[in-house]
């Protein structure tokens, strides 16, 4: 293959998800010279073209705050054009609109408007961005150390390198295509679409435009390979007719009309929650809430219910096979229950943070991941208000608040 293009670059984030864009900010904010990579031209991922536009929460739903950082300040970057508070016990203004009366630290936000404060902060830190180009290959060297990406778009085949790599593209891209130990798991058609409706429908956003969820969490609707093109297709297309029933439906049994209820803007991506995740060094799994590690750098919260807090092992970011670098978001080494926690949007903007710090340091101190001083990230990490132990917090095993709010 003829390469039209070449640059070269200190740290390579793939995938502009919530992620991607947390590792290319950290590594960006460093002095490093960053280049992010996106296959669409929005950036966010599921948050903005997936029209999820729910910011999980921060705290543990007992009122204390266990995420910090990176994934903080993109929540309150997502309210800057957004009709949406926060809720007035984590400093949200009184009687304000919270988006269905959360009290846990997470709020809604525009999905469009989100975009807009993403692109914000990753200008502001001099991110390279490259939009609408395809990540068709991984460069190794001959220990399977990630030496480059060979990238498609409108100029041709090209090569961008860097003395580092973060995977934060959803499905492993960077680590499937060199070589790399991955999982995949199930899925579920529950497709999410925009509407203006005069009622108020699940997600409200403002006046009569809504976020709807027109499927059920079912096995009728069950996906299980989402690597497999057919099925990206036909996963979508089942989405699409599902949408078409509800309305058919509704109009059908004069529920609704066609003038006052009607679908807006539909998903730009697949919503697939779960597509492939890397066997990392250490792999995290069900039943490991409240379980420590030493090599723990960060907290997150389970978003489906008070009371529970898992710390994150360093090595669920490295893969096992793989050098050279970090996977990021929901492809990192999570199992089971695990996966569930760490696939949403504060743990993908945490383990961004951590991705991108990481492959920073490797990259000043000539590291490869799994050579990398754990203590030495945590260090980094912990300037930007992290903590990675539950004791740092006062937290201790406890009841969950079962089918609590997130």
């Amino acid at each position: 293959m003829v390469l039209n293009y070449r640059k070269k670059y200190e740290v390579v984030v793939a995938g502009a998800g919530i992620a991607g864009v947390a590792a290319a900010l950290a590594a960006a904010r460093r002095g490093h010279k960053v280049a992010l990579v996106e296959k669409q031209t929005l950036i966010g991922g599921l948050a903005t073209a997936g029209l999820i536009y729910v910011y999980l929460p921060l705290c543990d739903g007992n009122g204390t705050q266990v995420t910090f950082g990176i994934a903080e300040e993109l929540l309150k970057r997502s309210l800057k054009y957004s009709p949406f508070d926060l809720p007035e016990a984590w400093g949200g203004r009184k009687n304000g609109n919270y988006g269905c009366g959360r009290i846990r630290y997470m709020c809604r936000f525009s999905p469009a408007g989100f975009t807009l404060a993403l692109e914000e902060a990753l200008k502001e830190a001099g991110v390279d961005l490259w939009l609408d180009t395809l990540i068709c290959a991984s460069q190794t060297a001959s220990d399977r150390t990630v030496t480059g990406l060979e990238v498609e778009n409108v100029s041709g085949r090209g090569l961008l390198e860097a003395g580092c790599f973060v995977d934060a593209t959803g499905d492993a891209t960077v680590i499937r295509r060199a070589g790399g130990a991955f999982e995949t798991s199930e899925n579920y058609r529950t497709p999410w679409i925009m509407e203006s409706a005069p009622d108020t429908t699940l997600y409200p956003v403002v006046d009569s435009i809504h976020i709807q969820c027109l499927g059920e969490w079912s096995k009728e609707f069950e996906v299980e390979n989402a690597l497999d093109s057919r099925t990206v297709t036909d996963f979508t297309r089942g989405s699409w007719a599902m949408a078409r029933k509800a309305y058919d439906d509704a109009y059908a049994s004069g529920k609704c009309d066609r003038y006052h209820n009607f679908p807006i803007h539909l998903p730009a991506m697949p919503q697939f929650r779960k597509i492939a995740r890397i066997k990392g060094i250490e792999t995290l799994r069900s039943g490991q809430e409240w379980t420590s590690f030493d090599s723990s750098v960060g907290l997150c919260a389970d978003w489906r219910r008070g009371g529970l807090v898992w710390e994150t092992p360093f090595g669920t970011l490295v893969p096992e096979d793989v050098r050279g670098v970090f996977a990021a978001g929901r492809c990192t080494g999570t199992d089971g229950d695990a996966w569930e926690i760490f696939r949403v949007i504060p743990a993908a903007a945490m383990t961004g943070e951590i991705a991108g710090t990481a492959a920073s340091l490797a990259v000043e101190k000539k590291l490869d991941g799994v050579e990398l001083d754990v203590d030495s990230v945590r260090a980094e990490l912990r300037k930007n208000g992290f903590k990675f132990h539950f004791e740092e917090l006062g937290l201790r095993r406890g009841n969950a608040t079962l089918g609590a709010t997130p």
